[in-house]
């Protein structure tokens, strides 16, 4: 696909897009998608970003939420083993604009260890006017916005609610707001020269009558592209039981939509943790608990000791999810030597994905159980367990090798974390 670009398109900026494979499609260059935005403003009918299926790509999936150290150290990890990746995104799992402060330090650290890597954002606009002028002079050159309608009516059956400025809106009110941000957004950003992609869900029998007034609608505004995508049905979903959109329908809607704007044929709604090519997703390799850390701490004078609990079947490999878990063993060390100073017995914290937003109180009582313990060590770990184990001051780490490993690559990140703390 060949894109007109406008006069006031910097020359740098259409090199970039010359090297972005979601601009350009053939671009033989690869994308690193961070996940450092696990919060969301808005719930739409179609998201599910808590079911995560190893195989699956959608938007809104990832194994692993991380810290922006995490995203940096991460990005020097592929940029070594991916020479030709060209851009670093940050799509999810929630909305980059909500993380705003953790996305954006995401992408100054990246910045100032690689100054010509190409940087974009996916967001569904509902902060974008908020944020549009500090997006700029962070020199972000692309954004994706996803409208899905124009019309509030329809909005309405697509968004359950949105949260602004510390207010719940809901029906018609909030797909009103969110539509008024998302346009006013996107007419600013274009106008100061950045290329706008447009990505758009479509929903038989919801939005897809409206969809060609999207498409004039944002390119009057400025767009530069175009995205119009399926619904992917997700498990949890309230659009869990809505039929797929065929790509023939998707096609259909592209070629009439050609007429106004210029549309994205080439599109595979990337994971929030994608790694590589477009056609060829590595994110499964490039997971942390692949990563076998293991470097020792730094010594300390002090000889801090640590106490860590495992989640492990037989003590010999970290290959328990923290959800599964009936028992955890409880590690004592100094990062070097390690013993097991007791077994504790704990029930699930999660008996399956229809239990998982019931039964708090047994929730607390196994966090509570654990929170003398400075750290958790998981083959994995739901975003929202992480957070309930941070709030109590218990590190959570992912992890897929030896106990004896884990332990090691578990204090080494404490170090780090207590280092970064005093400084």
């Amino acid at each position: 696909m060949s894109y007109i670009f406008a006069d006031s398109v910097p020359e740098h900026i259409r090199a970039q897009t010359q090297k972005h494979p979601c601009y350009t499609a053939g671009a033989q260059h690869a994308r690193l998608h961070l996940p450092v935005a696990p919060q969301c403003n808005i719930q739409c009918n179609y998201c599910n970003r808590k079911f995560d299926c190893l195989n699956e790509s959608r938007p809104g999936v990832t194994s692993e939420v991380l810290t922006p150290p995490q995203a940096k150290e991460k990005f020097s990890w592929v940029k070594e083993q991916i020479p030709q990746l060209s851009v670093v995104g940050i799509a999810g799992p929630g909305d980059a604009l909500a993380n705003w402060p953790h996305t954006k330090q995401t992408i100054a650290a990246i910045k100032l260890a690689d100054p010509g890597m190409v940087f974009c954002l996916s967001t569904n606009g509902l902060l974008l006017s908020d944020y549009a002028p500090e997006i700029i002079s962070l020199g972000l050159n692309h954004i994706t916005v996803t409208v899905n309608t124009i019309d509030p009516g329809i909005g309405a059956q697509i968004y359950q609610f949105v949260r602004y400025r510390g207010k719940k809106y809901e029906g018609v009110e909030a797909a009103r707001l969110l539509m008024q941000n998302q346009l006013a957004g996107i007419a600013y950003l274009a106008a100061h020269g950045v290329l706008v992609k447009v990505n758009i869900v479509m929903i038989k029998g919801i939005n897809d009558q409206n969809i060609p007034a999207v498409v004039q609608t944002v390119k009057d505004l400025g767009a530069f592209v175009a995205n119009i995508m399926p619904l992917i049905p997700a498990p949890g979903s309230a659009f869990a039981h809505f039929p797929q959109t065929s790509m023939k329908e998707i096609n259909e809607m592209r070629a009439l939509c050609q007429i106004d704007l210029p549309q994205m044929q080439h599109c595979k709604q990337c994971r929030a943790d994608a790694v590589g090519l477009l056609h060829e997703d590595r994110a499964q390799e490039f997971r942390f608990c692949n990563r076998h850390g293991t470097e020792e701490p730094p010594a300390t004078p002090e000889q801090k000791l640590y106490k860590i609990a495992v989640a492990s079947k037989h003590g010999k490999l970290v290959d328990q999810h923290f959800g599964h878990a009936a028992k955890f063993l409880i590690y004592q060390g100094d990062g070097r030597k390690f013993h097991v100073s007791e077994e504790r017995q704990v029930e699930k914290y999660c008996a399956g994905m229809e239990a998982c937003d019931t039964e708090e109180m047994k929730r607390d009582d196994i966090i509570n159980a654990l929170q003398d313990c400075d750290a958790i060590l998981t083959m994995r770990i739901g975003y929202h367990a992480k957070e309930r184990l941070r709030k109590k001051g218990i590190y959570s780490v992912e992890y897929c090798d030896t106990v004896e490993n884990g332990l090691r690559y578990t204090v080494s990140q404490l170090a780090a974390k207590e280092a970064v703390a005093k400084s």
